[in-house]
């Protein structure tokens, strides 16, 4: 599976950590997340999946907690992991990224997410907003 970001650092313990994200396309916009609070960066929504849960169950859940937005149809378009510190679980993890492409269908709120907002932006725009370059790639070669 292909790394984006630091390599892994020797005698390091990391915690494996499965995630979902989706890349989420219309009218010729991207649905984003801006996650202030103590990350400050601009990703694609999704996140970690709870024990006993499914990606795709969590795939929906984590982007309508991020952006307020119901999506269908998500369709696993790839994978990559990334080597980290997670301050807010105070970990070393091995995220292990799994991107679906999906439809945003209807909003339904605010993102529930303290700290969290949903901006609609060209792909351009995104490709320079993503600071993780992994879902750059993503967004570069799938949209």
């Amino acid at each position: 599976m292909r790394r984006y970001g630091e390599s892994k650092v020797l005698g390091q313990t990391y915690r494996t950590r499965p995630g979902v994200y989706a890349l989420l396309p219309r009218n010729g916009r991207v649905l984003l997340t801006y996650q202030g609070g103590i990350h400050h960066e601009f990703q694609f929504p999704g996140g970690g999946v709870d024990p006993g849960e499914s990606p795709i169950a969590a795939l929906h859940r984590e982007v309508f907690e991020e952006t307020g937005w119901r999506i269908a149809s998500p369709r696993l378009i790839g994978s990559f992991r990334r080597f980290v510190y997670m301050p807010e679980y105070d970990m070393w993890a091995e995220k292990i990224c799994r991107i679906y492409r999906a439809f945003p269908v209807r909003r339904l709120s605010e993102p529930l997410e303290p700290d969290h907002s949903a901006h609609w932006v060209s792909p351009e725009e995104a490709a320079i907003l993503l600071e993780n370059r992994g879902e750059r790639d993503f967004l570069n070669t799938r949209l």
